[in-house]
């Protein structure tokens, strides 16, 4: 196996860590203390080319490939995880299945703005009552004439609140399950389509978390994405590729719990010598060190087999589990280097504990990623 990153790859890798150091990392605790989304950041990250970075050229992307991605990410989510995952839900969970799934014409019309930087999209498959269980929709289609007409509500819906396009699942008759499910383009304006709430959250405080309502929204019927009946095998498609970038996002996480670990520890002195003379922290650092480059490894494997087209369902979900869990035990070993002090607001450990956290959740909790590796394994 090749190692080796290409020319473009360590392109991407370098450009997003420049300016990850430079624009994102002196405000994270800003955007995480007052809950800011971070508009103009997230601005600049589109004029990079990091908005789309996977989606071909034509259509507005940076036309590169899923490890840039990747690699770009996780320099991002290492400065500040908020813009981590606006990121990723801009370019895994809305980008990537409008490139899979559109029409040239869809491409054109709701690809293009969004891939280019200049407006965001989001991602809209979880409900009240349809978490884990995604195929159990409540959210109604009905087609009348040229349109359908939306009934329902989303939640925890990432970019939700500045989102510009959504791809909304919704289920055209309820007694087919699964085999009812359609996914629709909906545009911000909308009649009947609404932001009712915006969560508080533990972690990712920059990144808006909401709950959005249809009542009686009208969408054209160009606006289906796919044919009726394919919208859940369009969301479990997706969220094969949105695994590789939670995975990416917790690696970050887990590399700024590491490194900012690694500086306290050496400047932190204790019984007339740094913690880092102690055997237990050392350990601990260790730990933490070996289990990021297996969880990046893993990452990149998954993003590898996507650029090459084949299956990476597994892989996907053995990255996301692996990488989300490390992080969380990386946050935590790393209040607990930084002792009193990483209880604190003013220092960041605990930024980054709380910011891992959702890492296990979203796109799939680690129990749900358990069952989809289990699966392939025994399919």
């Amino acid at each position: 196996m090749d190692f080796e990153l290409t020319e473009e790859q360590r392109m991407f890798q370098e450009t997003a860590r420049q300016f990850a150091g430079k624009e994102i990392a002196p405000i994270a605790e800003k955007v995480d203390e007052l809950a800011e989304f971070p508009r103009e950041t997230i601005r600049k990250l589109g004029e990079l080319g990091f908005m789309g970075v996977a989606v071909p050229q034509d259509y507005g992307g940076a036309g590169a490939d899923s490890v840039c991605y990747a690699l770009a990410l996780e320099e991002v989510s290492r400065a500040c995880a908020s813009h981590g995952v606006i990121m990723s839900v801009n370019n895994s969970l809305y980008c990537d299945p409008l490139v899979k799934f559109g029409t040239q014409e869809q491409k054109r019309r709701l690809l293009v703005p969004v891939a280019s930087g200049k407006h965001m999209g989001c991602f809209c498959l979880s409900e009240p009552n349809a978490g884990s269980d995604a195929a159990n929709q409540e959210t109604t289609a009905r087609r009348e004439e040229d349109c359908y007409v939306l009934n329902g509500s989303k939640n925890f819906i990432t970019n939700g609140s500045e989102a510009d396009y959504a791809i909304v699942f919704a289920t055209v008759n309820k007694d087919l399950k699964h085999r009812g499910i359609c996914a629709f383009v909906v545009e911000r304006g909308t009649p009947g389509f609404a932001v009712a709430h915006l969560e508080k959250k533990l972690g990712i405080r920059g990144s808006s978390c909401a709950q959005l309502t249809f009542e009686n929204c009208r969408v054209p019927a160009e606006n289906l994405l796919a044919k009726e009946g394919e919208g859940f095998r369009i969301a479990l498609a997706t969220l094969d590729g949105g695994r590789i970038g939670i995975a990416a996002q917790a690696v970050g996480i887990a590399r700024a719990a590491l490194e900012a670990s690694l500086d306290y520890a050496k400047q932190r002195v204790q019984f007339g010598k740094p913690i880092a003379a102690n055997q237990a922290i050392q350990f601990m650092l260790a730990d933490m060190a070996m289990e990021i480059d297996a969880a990046r490894l893993l990452t990149l494997n998954a993003a590898l087999l996507k650029d090459r087209g084949l299956r990476h369902t597994k892989e996907s979900s053995m990255a996301k589990l692996y990488a989300s869990e490390v992080a969380m035990r990386a946050g935590i070993k790393g209040v607990q280097i930084f002792g009193g002090y990483g209880y604190m607001m003013d220092y960041p450990a605990q930024r980054f504990m709380r910011d891992a956290k959702i890492t296990e959740i979203y796109e799939g909790t680690s129990e749900v990623q358990r069952m989809v590796i289990a699966n392939a394994l025994l399919s």
